[in-house]
């Protein structure tokens, strides 16, 4: 292992509270990495850590499967390719495959400091997006994706109502909103149906803001609106190893990053708890060294 990230799927596989229920312990947890052969080939990996019993990325070694493991470009940056990884992936399928992005469309993205977000933003862009809106929570996150090609930024606010946050958008796009990228549900997944224009579609991958969202039947209906939910569980290995490949080949040649913080594999206990309890700043990555 070279590079292994701490994900929020980590959290709730080891906790047991996603969908796979509790995991059988002791086990090492770490759902994908990226490390090199013992001939030094560099690539990234998956595993099936806390969803079925077997061991993960979070230590010097890992043992996977070989239709689990991508070759990677040599020159591509270990730490950064594990912190876009699997969340990178799910960006580029919701837009593609699951969103069906036309070249001159306008795109909002909720959540866009996050790494979904952060990667959506680029990869828009890359996929020849006329325009991207992102909509984020902290000023470190609105400068975050300006700073990553957002033409605007909306703020997501506590005492937001759907009403509310339409309107803001409203205000910050340029002409009909064709998609939506949804890791957040809730408020601001109901406050984007309301601007989207007739036939346009949101792509939903996720709830961290809630599990729930308040929008009404006349809403989907007045405009033939489209909700489409996305998990790369629906992805078949080799549909996930091209993504992969493809992310990995944009971020060596400087076209796609995220934020990220490396932290060695002797304080991974410090760095969990980081990403537990929310107080991490940026995607964590451990390094063994």
């Amino acid at each position: 292992m070279t590079a292994a990230p701490i994900t929020p799927l980590d959290v709730l596989c080891a906790t047991g509270t996603s969908y796979f229920g509790a995991p059988a312990v002791p086990y090492i947890p770490g759902v994908q990495g990226v490390g090199h052969l013992e001939d030094g080939t560099p690539v990234w990996f998956a595993t099936d850590a806390g969803m079925r019993p077997g061991n993960g990325s979070m230590a010097q070694y890992a043992t996977v499967p070989p239709d689990d493991v991508v070759a990677l470009p040599s020159d591509a940056d270990p730490a950064l390719v594990a912190a876009l990884g699997l969340s990178a992936v799910a960006a580029w399928q919701s837009l593609t495959s699951c969103g069906d992005l036309h070249h001159g469309e306008q795109v909002l993205v909720l959540g866009g400091g996050g790494i979904v977000g952060q990667a959506a933003i680029q990869i828009a862009r890359l996929l020849g997006a006329r325009r991207v809106v992102a909509a984020c929570r902290s000023a470190t996150a609105q400068t975050r994706a300006t700073t990553l090609g957002a033409d605007a930024v909306v703020a997501l606010l506590d005492s937001d109502t759907p009403a509310s946050l339409a309107g803001r958008l409203r205000a910050a796009l340029d002409g009909p909103l064709d998609l939506v990228l949804d890791p957040l549900f809730g408020i601001p997944a109901a406050a984007a149906l309301q601007v989207l224009r007739p036939g346009g579609r949101l792509v939903n991958l996720g709830g961290s803001a809630s599990p729930t969202a308040p929008f009404d039947s006349a809403t989907l209906r007045s405009g033939s609106l489209r909700i489409l939910g996305y998990t790369n569980n629906s992805l078949t290995k080799p549909e996930r190893a091209e993504t992969m490949r493809t992310i990995a080949t944009h971020a060596a040649a400087g076209r796609l990053t995220v934020s990220y913080e490396a932290a060695p594999l002797s304080e991974a206990a410090s760095a969990w708890t980081a990403q537990s309890t929310g107080s991490a700043p940026s995607r964590l990555v451990l390094l063994p060294r």
